[in-house]
């Protein structure tokens, strides 16, 4: 049987989200990729263009700075078959389980991505999903996009982390500090790395600045379980954290003085 051809558009505000998608999707013939944004408001100009005609399947990130995934939908005359993408956040999958949207849950993996190319090659040419025909779909996008909004308001709670096939939430108060090495991010519970697919830029982006604080280029840490402060000579900072290991992260130089600011020394 030919495969049928896919024309994707992907769309993320984290670079490395789309640079893995762009990987994984290679592995799939069937698809080829029409562009990629991570400025919500380029991908509207695109999809709203000339060559929106093009597009076959949105890959979408939900959570985005300035717009998210569900506003940006709501700007678009004319839907193409979107597959949502999420790291964390509780309150879209409850969207989700409510108007029966689909959604590939973060880090992505090659075997749950075949399985909604697969599921798009099926529908594709009989019908979009129920929540796109309704003619309220205007109304639905921005209801779902306040409600996203109000959500975010209180940031998230868990953050996902995958091994293989399998997914598991990590609650954000047990995270004792993400920290990034060989281009990979951790989050550290208890002394144990698991694996996110964020950066620590992202990360400090999205989650509750009053809890956590970037400390390092590579390292951002949760100030509840910040046990001490050593001050060294030459203005080295270390901090120690309550965990079992009473693991030490130092400090970079341009950010001690809002670190100590922070901490109240």
């Amino acid at each position: 049987m030919e495969q049928v051809s896919l024309r994707a558009y992907l769309v993320d505000d984290e670079p490395l989200a789309i640079d893995r998608l762009k990987r994984l999707l290679a592995g799939f013939p069937a698809i080829e990729i029409a562009g990629s944004a991570t400025d919500p408001k380029q991908a509207v100009q695109f999809l709203k263009g000339d060559d929106a005609g093009s597009v076959d399947v949105l890959f979408l990130d939900i959570q985005m700075p300035g717009m998210n995934g569900f506003e940006l939908l709501s700007h678009l005359t004319r839907q193409p078959f979107v597959i949502f993408t999420t790291a964390y956040d509780q309150h879209a999958l409850q969207a989700f389980e409510a108007n029966t949207i689909d959604y590939l849950l973060k880090p992505i993996e090659a075997v749950q991505l075949e399985r909604a190319i697969t599921k798009l090659g099926r529908l594709r040419p009989i019908l979009k999903p129920g929540w796109q025909q309704t003619p309220d779909l205007p109304a639905l996008l921005r209801d779902l996009a306040a409600s996203l909004h109000s959500a975010q308001a209180g940031y998230p709670q868990r953050i996902a982390s995958r091994v293989g096939e399998r997914v598991s939430f990590l609650v954000l108060d047990d995270v004792t500090h993400f920290v990034a090495r060989d281009k990979l991010t951790f989050a550290v519970v208890d002394g144990k790395s698991h694996s996110v697919d964020q950066t620590i830029a992202d990360l400090e982006r999205r989650l509750d600045p009053a809890k956590f604080l970037r400390i390092h280029r590579s390292a951002l840490v949760n100030v509840d379980w910040v046990f001490e402060v050593n001050s060294w000579f030459a203005g080295k900072v270390i901090l120690t954290l309550k965990d079992t290991k009473h693991t030490q992260l130092t400090v970079a130089r341009d950010r001690v003085r809002t670190v100590k600011e922070r901490l109240g020394i």
